[in-house]
């Protein structure tokens, strides 16, 4: 018995622990980007281009990167949903093979796990192939597949949670299996679906190194999608990079607007969840 509450003790410790670390780890970044960059957030920061000089304390803003980011991030998480969620619902065991299941299950798992350089040197390659320069639609396409391992890999998890005796029941009451998975599977799994779009917008979002060769950098917001755009992540880069006192504080106030529009699309998905939760039987 005493060794039985000593584990119990002993865990519920490590889980305080782990949660200690985690909101401490948000809060430390938080506050050490408000601390260096609180200041250099202004209306011109927020929402005007940089102007001549920028890098080297000249006037203007980052609104570029604030909407290259968001153009970008959006692009690719639609595509990459369009693409996740039917193959998400054909490795289910009621479409595809225990066999062909694994082994796609595999690939999505490698391709997740791969480094983002690797698919912004890729798509450079191919992009020089096909005589296509840095532009706004091949940072999307970048980062579409980027998103979609990770994107299917958890809207998968989140469908097989699905009962199976639900589905059935879908199935005696003379509903298809197209339309069972239309009316159950995917009304079922929603909250967990909108998590992993979630999840890949913040991949693509704060990812650097995919859209450094594929979107290039550009100090004009992008007018088409032939257009070079800019990135909050690169734009950090640069300016916290910077000699210049008064830059790197720009680029503490770019990491926290980054930071806060992330945080911003976590609170509006887990709203959109909950409504949406009230329809999930548990």
């Amino acid at each position: 018995m005493l060794y039985r509450r000593i584990q119990e003790w002993f865990f519920r410790a490590l889980m305080g622990l782990s949660l200690v670390i985690v909101l401490g780890s948000l809060v430390a970044m938080l506050g050490v980007l408000a601390w260096r960059g609180i200041g250099a957030i202004s209306l011109e920061v927020l929402f005007q281009t940089p102007k001549g000089g920028y890098y080297l304390g000249g006037g203007g803003g980052i609104a570029n990167a604030i909407v290259g980011s968001l153009y970008l991030a959006l692009g690719g998480t639609v595509l990459a949903t369009v693409l996740s969620l039917p193959l998400a619902l054909a490795l289910q065991r009621e479409y595809a093979s225990p066999r062909l299941a694994r082994l796609t299950r595999l690939t999505l798992d490698v391709l997740a796990g791969t480094p983002s350089i690797v698919y912004g040197v890729l798509a450079f390659v191919i992009m020089v192939r096909i005589g296509m320069g840095a532009s706004l639609i091949g940072g999307i396409l970048t980062l579409t597949v980027l998103m979609l391992p990770i994107m299917t890999c958890a809207m998968a998890e989140v469908i097989a949670l699905v009962p199976r005796e639900m589905k059935e029941t879908a199935y005696g009451l003379g509903a298809t299996r197209w339309e069972s998975t239309l009316a159950v599977v995917v009304r079922q799994s929603l909250p967990g679906l909108i998590t992993a779009v979630l999840l890949a917008f913040g991949r693509g979002i704060g990812d650097a190194a995919s859209v450094l060769f594929t979107a290039g950098f550009s100090d004009r917001i992008p007018t088409s999608l032939a257009d070079p755009t800019a990135s909050l992540p690169l734009a950090v880069f640069f300016q916290i990079g910077s000699p210049v006192k008064e830059v790197q504080e720009r680029g503490y106030a770019s990491a926290l607007v980054l930071l806060v529009l992330v945080l911003l699309v976590s609170v509006v998905s887990r709203l959109i969840g909950r409504r949406f939760s009230r329809h999930v039987i548990r």
